[in-house]
């Protein structure tokens, strides 16, 4: 399959057919609270990344932290403002800013470019804390679906780097982790993405004879790189096929001497926190947030 017929499908799926899209956000806080929101540029090797910030309004702190969200959507469907609802809730409730990404999509990028991109984004508050008056040695990163394979991975990346970045805390929501293993042999359920479109999500998005390079599939990471990982939130869904390869994980970090906190939504789907029962999906925004604000504090 060649770039220009994977482009086609692309646009195929990014069709919006009710109910068709992994990630559709559907649900909103019963009780958004008030924050400050603007549409920020930053500088990355995409150009210029488009991010939404949003600013608590009852804080008296100053800097603040800040948590970098990454939209899921398979690597080639959605966008940042699926999030949007939500970006809120965690600005409010951990005492942060929260920088919603607009990375770019596959496979017109497929990897690494949305990984280069949002590392990017990371080092780029680094470097710029004035800009929007944030505490730069308090940074946050995490992301649902391949948002969380995104963030988990700039980690990673980060620590390849040297570590330069004062990464904190990382929130893995539903993530992808292992995009080596044929989706046929994963865990199937009635209500679980597709093996199919699975397949097709990941061909989109990596060779594969690559597939097993921890920044696609952080399974394959060695104890050394784990060891050095910031401590991590991991949330999965009960009736999703990526629920094993998370908690797999998960148990990685803990074995690598790396905090981990695991929480395992029982009777839900993958992508719950933007489709199904809002009261579950609340439970879950506000588990990431408080992980967040103790980890800021």
């Amino acid at each position: 399959m060649n770039l220009e017929e994977q482009i086609k499908i692309a646009a195929s799926l990014r069709q919006p057919t009710e109910g068709s899209l992994p990630g559709q956000s559907e649900l909103k806080p019963v009780h958004p609270p008030e924050v400050n929101k603007m549409e920020y540029d930053i500088p990355t090797c995409a150009g210029e990344t488009k991010v939404w910030v949003f600013k608590p309004v009852n804080t008296a702190k100053q800097p603040l932290p800040v948590f970098v969200n990454l939209h899921g959507g398979g690597f080639i469907l959605g966008s940042a403002e699926m999030d949007n609802h939500w970006c809120p809730v965690i600005a409010d409730r951990a005492q942060c800013i929260v920088v919603n990404v607009e990375y770019q999509l596959a496979p017109e990028n497929p990897f690494p470019a949305a990984l280069h991109e949002c590392y990017d984004v990371v080092k780029w508050l680094y470097e710029h804390p004035d800009e929007l008056q944030i505490d730069p040695n308090t940074l946050a990163i995490g992301g649902h679906s391949a948002g969380g394979n995104l963030a988990t991975a700039v980690c990673l990346l980060n620590i390849q780097k040297g570590n330069k970045l004062p990464i904190v805390y990382q929130v893995l929501d539903y993530p992808p982790l292992d995009l080596a293993t044929d989706p046929e042999r994963k865990p199937a359920f009635e209500e679980a993405i597709p093996a199919e479109m699975a397949k097709l999500f990941n061909a989109l998005y990596v060779q594969e004879e690559d597939a097993r390079n921890p920044l696609i599939s952080p399974v394959f990471a060695d104890r050394s790189s784990l060891a050095q990982m910031p401590p991590a939130l991991v949330i999965t869904a009960e009736k999703d096929s990526l629920a094993e390869e998370a908690k797999q994980y998960a148990d990685m970090l803990q074995e690598a001497g790396v905090e981990v906190t695991y929480q395992q939504f029982k009777g839900v789907p993958h992508a719950f926190t933007h489709a199904g029962d809002l009261d579950i999906a609340e439970q879950a925004w506000h588990l990431m947030s408080d992980q967040l604000k103790k980890a800021f504090e």
